[in-house]
Order: C-alpha cells, then structure tokens, then sequence
C-alpha cells in the first residue's frame, strides 16, 4: 500500500526541499543585494511611469471598466474559438449555429457598448 504513494511523497519532499531552498536563496541575495548603494529613485514605487497619486480611494471614469470588461469578453471569446475551430468537423451543424448564435450575443453587446459611447476617450 505504501508503494503506491512512495512517487507522491518523494514529489512532496522535493518539492518542500526545492522551495526551501529557493526561499533561503533569495533571502540571502536579498540581503546581499540590499548592501549596495542605491539612490531615491530606485526605491520609489513604479506607477506606470508617473508619480503615484495622493490619495488611493481616489475615483477612476467608468470607461475604464468597460474597456477592461470588454476587453476580458472579446478574450474569452478567443479562447472559445480555438478548441471549437478543431472539434469542428466532429461538432457539425449544431457546433456551427451554437458558435454562430454566441458571436452574434457579442456583437450585439459590443455595438450596443459603442452605440453608448464607452469606447469614446475624450
């Protein structure tokens, strides 16, 4: 019975080891690396390029969101097309007309979104 779970606990030891050993490793370059001189600059946070705001509750536009939603959608939409263009001969017709029905789901969100003037960045 044990020898069916030795390659799992022989996994779980090198793993631990190798973890430990990545921790310790970079704890000590850390420390190394620390000693050395650095300026101002190099220890201030990296705000995409600009000086970080005063206040972190501060309000963003809701564009913002809507891009990053739409952005996420059209995404995803992707990663669907993919398996399905391979299946698509064993999928058929139903396949055809199910994909056909979901990306015209997404048109219609994406021209109602433009429609909106979510897209627009004035």
């Amino acid at each position: 019975m044990l020898a069916n779970y030795l390659p799992v606990l022989i996994f779980l030891a090198l793993a631990t080891v190798l973890a430990a050993l990545m921790l310790g490793l970079g704890s000590a370059l850390g420390r190394y690396l620390a000693r050395s001189p650095q300026d101002a600059a190099k220890r201030t946070a990296y705000e995409c390029g600009f000086d970080a705001f005063d206040e972190a509750r501060m309000k963003f536009d809701v564009r913002y969101y809507l891009v990053a939603i739409l952005f996420i959608v059209f995404d995803l939409e992707i990663a669907f097309l993919f398996p399905w263009a391979v299946a698509l001969s064993k999928v058929g017709l139903y396949g055809l007309l199910s994909m056909g029905i979901f990306l015209a789901i997404l048109v219609v969100g994406f021209i109602y979104e433009w429609k909106k003037g979510a897209l627009e960045w004035d």
